[in-house]
C-alpha cells in the first residue's frame, strides 16, 4: 500500500512540473501592425488606418512600429494612440459613457420594432380576415340603365 501511495505521489509531482513548464514555454500572442492598423483611424483623414496614406497616417504607423519593437500588447498600443491623439483615434468608441450609446440603440431599436410588430401584426391579421368575410359594399351611386348601357357601349370601342 506505501508503494502505491509513493507511484501516486511522484506521478502527481511529475504532472505538477509539467504543468508549470509547460505554462511558463506558452508565448504571448505577437502584435502585428496590420492587427492595430485594422483597430485604429487616421486622425487626419477619419479613415482606418490600413487604408490611410497621408503623412500623418504614416507618423501614426511609426510610432506604432516603435511601440511593438518595444514589445507592448495592442491594447497597451492602443492606450498610447488615445493617450497621444485622443479618443478620435479608436476605430470603435470604448463601451462606456456616452459612447455606450453606438452599442445599445441599434439593439433597443430592433427590439421596439420586434415588439410594434408583435403587438400590431395580429391586429391587421384579424382586420384583414374580417374585410375578407364582409359583404362587398357599393362603392359609389347605382347606375341607371341608362348609365350602364353608356358605359358597356364605351368599353365596347376599346375592345376592337
Amino acid at each position: 500500500m506505501s508503494r502505491l501511495a509513493a507511484i501516486t505521489v511522484a506521478l502527481l509531482a511529475v504532472l505538477a512540473v509539467a504543468t508549470a513548464t509547460a505554462g511558463a514555454q506558452t508565448p504571448e500572442p505577437k502584435t502585428s501592425l496590420h492587427d492595430v492598423e485594422q483597430q485604429v483611424m487616421c486622425v487626419v483623414c477619419r479613415t482606418p488606418l490600413s487604408v490611410a496614406g497621408g503623412p500623418q497616417a504614416e507618423a501614426q504607423r511609426a510610432l506604432i512600429r516603435g511601440l511593438i519593437a518595444d514589445g507592448k500588447t495592442s491594447d497597451q498600443i492602443k492606450t498610447a494612440l488615445v493617450a497621444e491623439y485622443g479618443e478620435r483615434v479608436l476605430a470603435l468608441p470604448e463601451e462606456k459613457g456616452f459612447n455606450l450609446a453606438v452599442y445599445l440603440v441599434p439593439i433597443a431599436v430592433v427590439v421596439a420594432a420586434l415588439a410594434l410588430a408583435a403587438i400590431f401584426l395580429p391586429r391587421w391579421r384579424r382586420r384583414a380576415t374580417a374585410f375578407a368575410g364582409a359583404q362587398p359594399t357599393a362603392l359609389g351611386p347605382e347606375l341607371s340603365a341608362e348609365d350602364a348601357k353608356r358605359l358597356n357601349d364605351d368599353l365596347k370601342r376599346y375592345d376592337d
